[in-house]
């Protein structure tokens, strides 16, 4: 196989772009260092801009089939459960008003199933650096596997290969990477019932986090210290969970499917990440390998997504098709493009995130009261809900956050919304 585009990376972000890329006809290699699909706790809220991509590349079905959970509503609650603010995605324009919570593997396996019969995929093979031509561009990547190095050339190379990725390293694209000041403890609670939302505790420890997923089952997120949690046999578990249900008393009717997944959990560390540039001649960047943001509100795999319905939008359009010139017009298109979007997410991301996960001090104290502001102000609640769930990209003005701090008064709150005729789906 010769290939039009060689993808480094297998998870959501190198399988969307196979995905979005093999549709134009493209011949597509994906190389992963691992021999199977990672299961790891991340990926599993899909906003419904996700939904919408999925849907036109025709793999929403197939998700929906791995179980997927619909949910119409995003909650932040206290920690007895009372409402603080919600989102209620039913009001959102166009056709797609529901969060998806679907498992990782299972959106990898949407993803993978009907693949163009251009696309292969290759796994246990490590990319080790990238090829250039006789002017610097990009024309490839070193591949080690099967016990030896070898080349692999292609017109466009996509680097969707994490947050540490070696190929943005081996391009010289610098990054600004900042690790948040708490972690996050994930836990697969099995035999857990819970309502149809994704449901965020503002509590005294910060962030707890609930949404239902596939099989009865739920994900919780608590942040955590980073010396908090620290192993030491079932009795120190079991004291650490006594003092979580005492903060959060809203879960204690998980309590006994929280004990009976202590053993099933992650700690993950949580960062902030942006590429200087998502792309250079012959690269893209997709995803983590550009992009990071905390999970609060639920955007990395969306936008690891939208980069790769990006990418390809972006080359569908340029004569040319794999020629290195038109795929070189395309990049520059992509970067154009999408680093502004990626830039509003990242703020909306953080934004969202210090209103819940701040402890303490004036963030904590503003935090509240920015949530009162948009609570009580419906204009505020649709621009919000429009952010997150990528139907409409609305930055809030420097008006509008004096609204969230009550410091002035806003005329249009309750204006009536322009009416939506569309089916829901």
């Amino acid at each position: 196989m010769k290939p039009d585009v060689v993808v480094a990376g297998a998870g959501a972000g190198g399988l969307a772009s196979a995905r979005a890329l093999g549709a134009l006809g493209l011949q597509v290699l994906v190389v992963d260092r691992r021999g199977a699909p990672a299961t790891v706790a991340k990926g599993e809220i899909l906003q419904p801009e996700t939904v919408r991509i999925l849907d036109r590349w025709g793999a929403l079905e197939a998700l929906r089939a791995t179980g997927a959970r619909p949910v119409s509503r995003l909650a932040i609650r206290d920690h007895e459960g009372q409402p603080l603010l919600s989102l209620d995605y039913g009001l959102l324009p166009g056709p797609y008003r529901q969060i998806l919570c679907a498992d990782y593997a299972g959106l990898q396996a949407a993803l993978a199933d009907g693949l163009a019969a251009g696309v292969a995929i290759r796994r246990g093979v490590r990319v080790t650096g990238v090829l250039r031509d006789g002017r610097g561009r990009t024309a490839g990547v070193q591949v080690a596997g099967d016990g030896a190095d070898s080349e692999i050339r292609a017109p466009l190379v996509i680097a969707a290969d994490g947050m540490s990725s070696r190929l943005r390293k081996a391009a010289g694209v610098a990054v600004a990477r900042r690790e948040y000041p708490h972690r996050l403890l994930a836990f697969d609670v099995a035999g857990a019932e819970v309502t149809d939302e994704v449901s965020a505790y503002r509590t005294a420890r910060g962030l707890c986090l609930v949404y239902p997923l596939p099989g009865g089952r739920c994900r919780l997120y608590v942040q955590v210290k980073p010396d908090e949690f620290r192993a030491g046999g079932m009795t120190a578990l079991s004291g650490w969970c006594d003092r979580l249900l005492a903060d959060v008393p809203a879960i204690r009717p998980l309590e006994a499917a929280i004990r009976a997944s202590l053993n099933r959990r992650q700690l993950l560390a949580v960062y902030r990440l942006r590429a200087q540039r998502l792309s250079v001649p012959g690269l893209a960047l997709v995803g983590e390998a550009a992009h990071a943001v905390h999970p609060m509100a639920a955007q990395g795999v969306n936008s690891s997504l939208a980069d790769a319905e990006a990418i390809a939008d972006a080359i569908a359009v340029e004569p040319g098709g794999a020629d290195t010139a038109a795929v070189d017009r395309a990049l520059e298109a992509y970067q154009a493009g999408r680093a502004p979007r990626l830039d509003h997410i990242a703020t909306v991301s953080h934004n969202a995130s210090r209103m819940i996960t701040s402890v303490s001090g004036l963030p904590k104290v503003l935090g509240a009261r920015m949530m009162r502001g948009t609570a009580a102000n419906p204009r505020l609640l649709r621009i919000t809900a429009g952010n997150l769930s990528g139907v409409s990209v609305q930055p809030l003005s420097l008006r509008d956050r004096f609204y969230q701090m009550g410091l002035l008064t806003d005329r249009q709150a309750h204006a009536a919304a322009a009416p939506d005729l569309s089916e829901a789906r």
